[in-house]
Protein backbone atom coordinates (compact mmCIF):
# COMPACT_ATOMS: atom_id res chain seq x y z
CA UNK A 1 0.00 0.00 0.00
CA UNK A 2 1.10 3.46 -1.04
CA UNK A 3 2.31 6.32 1.69
CA UNK A 4 -0.06 8.33 1.02
CA UNK A 5 1.28 10.89 3.56
CA UNK A 6 4.37 10.51 1.99
CA UNK A 7 3.13 11.49 -0.99
CA UNK A 8 1.30 14.32 -0.21
CA UNK A 9 4.70 15.73 1.38
CA UNK A 10 6.36 14.80 -1.98
CA UNK A 11 4.04 16.63 -3.65
CA UNK A 12 3.71 19.57 -1.68
CA UNK A 13 7.46 20.12 -1.82
CA UNK A 14 7.62 19.89 -5.46
CA UNK A 15 4.66 23.08 -5.45
CA UNK A 16 7.18 24.55 -3.18
CA UNK A 17 10.29 24.30 -6.02
CA UNK A 18 8.23 25.61 -8.16
CA UNK A 19 6.85 28.16 -5.94
CA UNK A 20 10.57 29.57 -5.31
CA UNK A 21 10.96 30.09 -9.15
CA UNK A 22 7.57 31.60 -10.21
CA UNK A 23 8.12 35.32 -11.09
CA UNK A 24 4.93 36.33 -9.62
CA UNK A 25 6.63 35.59 -6.46
CA UNK A 26 9.55 38.02 -7.58
CA UNK A 27 12.08 35.31 -8.49
CA UNK A 28 14.15 35.70 -11.60
CA UNK A 29 13.17 32.78 -14.34
CA UNK A 30 14.71 31.82 -17.36
CA UNK A 31 12.59 29.84 -20.22
CA UNK A 32 12.80 29.02 -23.25
CA UNK A 33 10.69 27.11 -26.05
CA UNK A 34 11.50 23.32 -26.68
CA UNK A 35 9.78 24.79 -30.59
CA UNK A 36 7.63 27.06 -31.47
CA UNK A 37 4.96 27.58 -29.42
CA UNK A 38 5.68 25.24 -26.68
CA UNK A 39 7.34 27.12 -23.82
CA UNK A 40 9.44 25.26 -20.88
CA UNK A 41 11.28 26.89 -17.48
CA UNK A 42 14.05 25.73 -15.47
CA UNK A 43 10.84 25.06 -13.00
CA UNK A 44 9.27 22.20 -15.43
CA UNK A 45 13.21 20.19 -15.23
CA UNK A 46 13.85 21.25 -11.28
CA UNK A 47 10.56 19.62 -10.56
CA UNK A 48 10.38 17.09 -12.99
CA UNK A 49 13.77 15.71 -11.50
CA UNK A 50 12.44 15.89 -7.51
CA UNK A 51 9.97 13.98 -8.53
CA UNK A 52 11.13 11.31 -10.74
CA UNK A 53 14.15 11.09 -8.06
CA UNK A 54 11.04 11.24 -5.18
CA UNK A 55 8.38 8.92 -6.38
CA UNK A 56 10.72 6.53 -7.95
CA UNK A 57 12.16 5.96 -4.23
CA UNK A 58 8.53 5.60 -2.99
CA UNK A 59 7.50 3.21 -5.41
CA UNK A 60 10.40 1.33 -6.98
CA UNK A 61 8.02 -0.78 -9.25
CA UNK A 62 5.63 1.80 -10.81
CA UNK A 63 6.60 2.97 -14.07
CA UNK A 64 7.41 6.83 -15.21
CA UNK A 65 6.28 8.88 -17.91
CA UNK A 66 6.44 12.70 -18.43
CA UNK A 67 5.76 16.17 -20.09
CA UNK A 68 9.71 16.31 -19.40
CA UNK A 69 11.27 13.59 -20.00
CA UNK A 70 12.31 11.48 -22.77
CA UNK A 71 9.48 8.60 -22.85
CA UNK A 72 10.58 5.07 -22.26
CA UNK A 73 8.95 2.53 -23.85
CA UNK A 74 9.98 -0.13 -21.23
CA UNK A 75 6.64 1.73 -19.29
CA UNK A 76 4.57 -0.63 -20.83
CA UNK A 77 5.35 -3.74 -18.92
CA UNK A 78 4.08 -1.78 -15.98
CA UNK A 79 1.03 -2.00 -14.57
CA UNK A 80 2.02 0.64 -12.19
CA UNK A 81 2.60 3.91 -13.61
CA UNK A 82 3.47 7.68 -12.19
CA UNK A 83 2.69 9.87 -14.78
CA UNK A 84 3.11 13.62 -14.61
CA UNK A 85 3.20 17.76 -15.26
CA UNK A 86 5.48 18.88 -13.54
CA UNK A 87 4.54 22.62 -13.91
CA UNK A 88 0.77 22.32 -16.06
CA UNK A 89 0.28 25.91 -17.11
CA UNK A 90 3.84 26.99 -18.30
CA UNK A 91 2.19 29.78 -19.92
CA UNK A 92 0.65 31.23 -16.74
CA UNK A 93 3.71 30.62 -14.79
CA UNK A 94 6.41 32.33 -17.05
CA UNK A 95 3.96 34.99 -16.76
CA UNK A 96 3.83 35.30 -13.08
CA UNK A 97 -0.21 34.02 -13.36
CA UNK A 98 -1.12 31.73 -10.51
CA UNK A 99 -2.79 29.37 -13.27
CA UNK A 100 -0.25 26.57 -12.89
CA UNK A 101 -0.08 23.33 -10.87
CA UNK A 102 1.96 20.39 -10.13
CA UNK A 103 0.15 17.50 -11.95
CA UNK A 104 0.96 13.94 -10.16
CA UNK A 105 -1.22 10.90 -11.28
CA UNK A 106 -0.50 7.19 -10.20
CA UNK A 107 -1.79 4.73 -12.87
CA UNK A 108 -2.92 1.29 -12.51
CA UNK A 109 -3.78 -1.04 -15.35
CA UNK A 110 -4.86 2.15 -17.42
CA UNK A 111 -6.92 3.72 -14.72
CA UNK A 112 -6.00 6.42 -12.48
CA UNK A 113 -5.44 5.21 -8.87
CA UNK A 114 -4.25 8.42 -7.14
CA UNK A 115 -4.49 11.76 -8.53
CA UNK A 116 -3.25 14.91 -6.99
CA UNK A 117 -2.47 18.77 -7.82
CA UNK A 118 -0.33 21.30 -6.02
CA UNK A 119 -1.51 24.72 -6.50
CA UNK A 120 0.83 27.02 -4.46
CA UNK A 121 0.34 30.35 -5.94
CA UNK A 122 -3.41 29.89 -5.10
CA UNK A 123 -2.97 28.21 -1.45
CA UNK A 124 -4.85 24.68 -3.38
CA UNK A 125 -4.22 20.81 -2.77
CA UNK A 126 -6.64 18.83 -4.74
CA UNK A 127 -6.59 15.18 -3.98
CA UNK A 128 -8.39 11.74 -5.13
CA UNK A 129 -8.32 7.94 -5.05
CA UNK A 130 -10.65 6.22 -6.37
CA UNK A 131 -13.53 5.17 -5.05
CA UNK A 132 -12.39 7.33 -1.50
CA UNK A 133 -14.36 11.05 -3.24
CA UNK A 134 -12.22 14.08 -3.66
CA UNK A 135 -10.73 17.33 -1.72
CA UNK A 136 -9.45 20.34 -2.00
CA UNK A 137 -7.18 21.19 1.15
CA UNK A 138 -9.14 18.38 2.90
CA UNK A 139 -12.91 19.34 2.46
CA UNK A 140 -14.84 17.04 0.14
CA UNK A 141 -15.90 18.03 -3.15
CA UNK A 142 -19.40 18.22 -5.35
CA UNK A 143 -19.09 18.95 -8.76
CA UNK A 144 -21.56 20.57 -10.53
CA UNK A 145 -24.58 19.14 -10.73
CA UNK A 146 -26.33 21.41 -13.66
CA UNK A 147 -29.35 20.00 -15.06
CA UNK A 148 -29.58 22.59 -18.51
CA UNK A 149 -27.20 22.51 -20.69
CA UNK A 150 -27.49 26.66 -21.72
CA UNK A 151 -26.28 28.89 -19.45
CA UNK A 152 -23.33 26.68 -18.55
CA UNK A 153 -20.19 27.88 -16.75
CA UNK A 154 -17.12 27.58 -19.21
CA UNK A 155 -13.69 28.22 -18.51
CA UNK A 156 -12.71 30.77 -21.55
CA UNK A 157 -11.22 34.39 -21.83
CA UNK A 158 -14.22 34.41 -24.73
CA UNK A 159 -16.78 32.19 -26.41
CA UNK A 160 -17.47 31.94 -30.16
CA UNK A 161 -20.58 32.65 -31.21
CA UNK A 162 -21.85 29.21 -31.13
CA UNK A 163 -21.68 28.87 -27.91
CA UNK A 164 -23.65 31.97 -27.27
CA UNK A 165 -25.18 30.12 -25.13
CA UNK A 166 -23.23 29.54 -22.34
CA UNK A 167 -21.39 32.12 -19.67
CA UNK A 168 -17.24 32.28 -19.70
CA UNK A 169 -15.93 32.05 -16.14
CA UNK A 170 -12.30 32.39 -15.22
CA UNK A 171 -9.76 30.35 -17.36
CA UNK A 172 -6.93 29.33 -15.73
CA UNK A 173 -4.07 28.65 -18.18
CA UNK A 174 -3.58 25.02 -16.94
CA UNK A 175 -6.15 22.49 -18.07
CA UNK A 176 -6.13 20.45 -14.60
CA UNK A 177 -7.30 23.67 -12.70
CA UNK A 178 -9.53 24.09 -15.14
CA UNK A 179 -11.30 20.68 -14.97
CA UNK A 180 -10.71 20.99 -11.46
CA UNK A 181 -12.69 23.67 -11.44
CA UNK A 182 -15.76 21.30 -12.48
CA UNK A 183 -14.93 19.23 -9.49
CA UNK A 184 -15.48 22.26 -7.15
CA UNK A 185 -18.69 23.58 -8.90
CA UNK A 186 -17.10 26.66 -10.35
CA UNK A 187 -17.80 25.43 -13.92
CA UNK A 188 -19.92 23.32 -15.55
CA UNK A 189 -18.53 22.00 -18.25
CA UNK A 190 -15.02 21.99 -20.00
CA UNK A 191 -13.87 20.58 -23.42
CA UNK A 192 -10.54 20.80 -25.27
CA UNK A 193 -11.20 19.53 -29.17
CA UNK A 194 -7.12 18.66 -30.25
CA UNK A 195 -4.70 16.18 -29.08
CA UNK A 196 -3.31 16.47 -25.96
CA UNK A 197 -1.06 14.25 -23.52
CA UNK A 198 -2.32 12.11 -20.68
CA UNK A 199 0.23 13.85 -18.31
CA UNK A 200 -2.38 16.77 -18.91
CA UNK A 201 -5.56 15.28 -17.74
CA UNK A 202 -4.95 12.21 -15.13
CA UNK A 203 -4.71 13.33 -12.07
CA UNK A 204 -7.22 16.30 -12.74
CA UNK A 205 -9.93 13.86 -14.03
CA UNK A 206 -9.88 11.51 -11.61
CA UNK A 207 -10.44 14.36 -9.22
CA UNK A 208 -13.24 15.51 -11.26
CA UNK A 209 -14.04 11.80 -11.79
CA UNK A 210 -14.30 11.16 -7.72
CA UNK A 211 -16.43 14.52 -7.11
CA UNK A 212 -19.07 13.00 -9.23
CA UNK A 213 -18.82 14.47 -12.65
CA UNK A 214 -18.68 12.90 -16.01
CA UNK A 215 -15.19 12.72 -17.89
CA UNK A 216 -14.24 11.48 -21.35
CA UNK A 217 -12.68 12.03 -24.19
CA UNK A 218 -13.89 14.49 -27.25
CA UNK A 219 -16.02 11.79 -28.50
CA UNK A 220 -17.57 10.85 -24.87
CA UNK A 221 -15.51 7.66 -24.80
CA UNK A 222 -13.53 6.45 -22.10
CA UNK A 223 -10.06 7.94 -21.43
CA UNK A 224 -7.46 5.20 -21.10
CA UNK A 225 -3.47 6.19 -20.01
CA UNK A 226 -0.31 4.62 -20.42
CA UNK A 227 -0.86 3.41 -23.70
CA UNK A 228 2.03 3.25 -26.46
CA UNK A 229 0.92 7.20 -27.96
CA UNK A 230 0.42 8.76 -24.71
CA UNK A 231 -1.92 11.29 -26.97
CA UNK A 232 -4.98 12.07 -26.30
CA UNK A 233 -7.88 13.69 -28.45
CA UNK A 234 -9.62 15.91 -26.57
CA UNK A 235 -10.83 15.76 -22.98
CA UNK A 236 -14.52 16.78 -22.05
CA UNK A 237 -15.21 16.96 -18.28
CA UNK A 238 -19.05 18.29 -17.27
CA UNK A 239 -22.10 17.73 -15.10
CA UNK A 240 -23.12 14.40 -15.79
CA UNK A 241 -26.94 15.66 -16.96
CA UNK A 242 -25.36 17.81 -19.69
CA UNK A 243 -22.59 15.50 -21.07
CA UNK A 244 -24.24 14.02 -23.39
CA UNK A 245 -25.32 17.29 -24.65
CA UNK A 246 -21.55 18.88 -24.60
CA UNK A 247 -21.05 15.77 -27.08
CA UNK A 248 -23.60 16.34 -29.35
CA UNK A 249 -22.53 20.26 -29.15
CA UNK A 250 -18.85 19.39 -30.34
CA UNK A 251 -19.52 16.79 -32.34
CA UNK A 252 -18.86 19.35 -36.02
CA UNK A 253 -15.78 20.62 -34.32
CA UNK A 254 -14.36 17.34 -33.63
CA UNK A 255 -14.96 15.94 -36.91
CA UNK A 256 -13.21 19.08 -38.46
CA UNK A 257 -10.44 19.15 -36.46
CA UNK A 258 -9.37 15.33 -37.03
Amino acid sequence: MIDSQRLESIVSEAGRIAYDLWPGAGNELDAWEKRPGDPVCEADLAVDAFLKRELGILLPSAGWLSEETADDPARLGNDLIWLVDPVDGTRDFIRGRTGWAVSVALISGGRPLIGTLCAPARGETWQAMAGQGAYRNRRKLIASMRKEFAGSRVPAHALPKTDADLVAVDQPNSIALRIAMVAADEADLVATVRWGFEWDIAAAGLIAREAGAAVSDAHGGKLHYNKRDPRAFGVLVSAPDIHEAAVERLAARVAAAQ
